[in-house]
């Protein structure tokens, strides 16, 4: 049982906002709260579910603040959602049934395989040939990838933003910013399906959640109005940067 003081309430509360503004302008914020909640003494498990609960507000406070650019996007948006629901149930019954070694060890290379995929988004889609806003998503990829990003979601979530992002922007044609909406809009549909079946078979801390969830959301809102203000070389950087620094963190710890 975790024995809070002043101290890593303020702490939590602080870790919220910024994981939510981050999370809304390159992903990647819920590796903010995972430490967060390690430090003030959660046991890896825990910490782990807590998180994934606590983040779903985050991503309506991103939805609410992109809206405008998820118009247009209706038919991409039903299809990849479905797909990464389904991979959500497959990697919450991972978390919940295996040991944590089994996934955690490849998460390192994922999310620094994600970052380096967006650096080199632009040299690739050059390679790939011309790319126009009314050119068809490239869907045999596509729905693959997001189903294994759902899987990653469900079971640790960390960084779920980067590799979203890496995949949308070398498997469909739009801007980051239209991308970076739908992004927000995966990983709340993956966070739903999180705190549905974390909600029923999970040590999940609920006075936690009750304060970080408040937090992400207001977080969530602000950051994703700045992104919708940034420049696509600043969004594809902030993007990679982090991305980068996660990866390594996680192969450090």
């Amino acid at each position: 049982m975790v024995e809070y003081t002043p101290g890593s309430l303020a702490f939590l509360v602080v870790t919220g906002l910024l994981a939510g503004g981050v999370n809304a302008v390159a992903g990647g914020g819920s590796l903010m709260v995972f430490p967060a909640l390690l430090a003030i003494g959660f046991p890896p498990l825990e910490a782990n579910v807590t998180n994934s609960v606590a983040q779903a507000p985050g991503y309506v406070g991103i939805v609410a603040g992109t809206r405008e650019d998820l118009r247009g996007q209706g038919e991409r948006l039903l299809l990849t959602a479905l797909v990464a629901i389904m991979g959500a149930v497959v990697g919450c019954v991972l978390l919940l049934m295996l040991p944590g070694a089994v996934f955690d060890a490849v998460v390192p290379a994922l999310v620094l395989l994600a970052s380096a995929m967006l650096a080199l988004q632009p040299a690739a889609r050059k390679w790939a040939g011309p790319s126009r806003p009314d050119m068809p998503d490239r869907l045999v990829a596509l729905l693959p990838a997001i189903f294994l990003a759902g899987v990653y979601g469900g079971y640790f979530g960390g960084a779920l933003g980067v590799i979203l992002m890496a995949t949308l922007s070398l498997c469909t044609h739009d801007s980051l910013v239209r991308l970076n909406a739908l992004k927000g809009a995966l990983s709340l549909a993956v966070a739903v399906i999180t705190v549905l079946i974390f909600a029923g078979g999970a040590p999940v801390d609920w006075f936690a959640v009750a304060l970080l969830a408040p937090t992400t959301l207001l977080g969530g809102f602000v950051g994703a109005r700045l992104a919708r203000r940034l420049p696509e070389p600043a969004l594809r950087w902030s993007v990679v940067v982090l991305g980068t620094a996660v990866g390594i963190y996680l192969a450090l710890t």
